[in-house]
């Protein structure tokens, strides 16, 4: 049985960023960029920026600490570059910036992934955290790992951990 949390207020919207971290990706062909668009919108979240970067350390960082400069936003999401191969970047680039982590983020996260994948989910390098006084989480690229993490870890949290953060 899983315990459900005590419920959030109703009719408290999050004001989000999006980022897709990709070399090949467009914002036609960007389906995790848009799925983690669609979910928070039907989910009464704001969207307030969206962009795709290339998978280069620099870049990623400018763009969340630009978007963390923005004072309309309270959490960033982005996607993309948290495996292993040599051009993901994404993990490596935020942690170092993160003020503050949630382990138990990434650890669930690969937890729900081995219940979905098996074994593979160990490469995934899924990471949330306070940057800024927003709130950050990278996920892998994967449109099944964005629903999954969507749909189990932020969607369910997300006020509530804004909430955390603005106490």
């Amino acid at each position: 049985m899983t315990h459900i949390p005590h419920p959030d207020s109703p009719g408290i919207a999050v004001s989000c960023g999006v980022v897709t971290v990709s070399d090949t990706r467009s914002k036609e062909t960007d389906k995790s960029g848009q799925l983690i668009q669609e979910l928070l919108r039907n989910a009464n979240h704001a969207v307030e920026a969206y962009t795709i970067v290339k998978d280069e350390p620099v870049q990623i960082q400018k763009q969340m600490q630009m978007l963390s400069q923005s004072g309309n936003l309270d959490v960033v999401i982005f996607n993309g570059g948290t495996g292993i191969a040599p051009r993901d970047t994404t993990y490596d680039a935020i942690e170092n910036l993160l003020e503050k982590t949630l382990p138990g983020f990434g650890e669930l996260f690969r937890f729900l992934s081995y219940q979905e994948i098996g074994s593979r989910a160990m490469a995934s390098r899924a990471v949330a955290g306070v940057y800024q006084q927003k709130l950050i989480f990278s996920l892998p690229g994967s449109s099944n790992a964005v629903r999954l993490a969507m749909e189990k870890l932020i969607l369910p949290e997300l006020v509530h951990l804004v909430g955390q953060m603005r106490k």
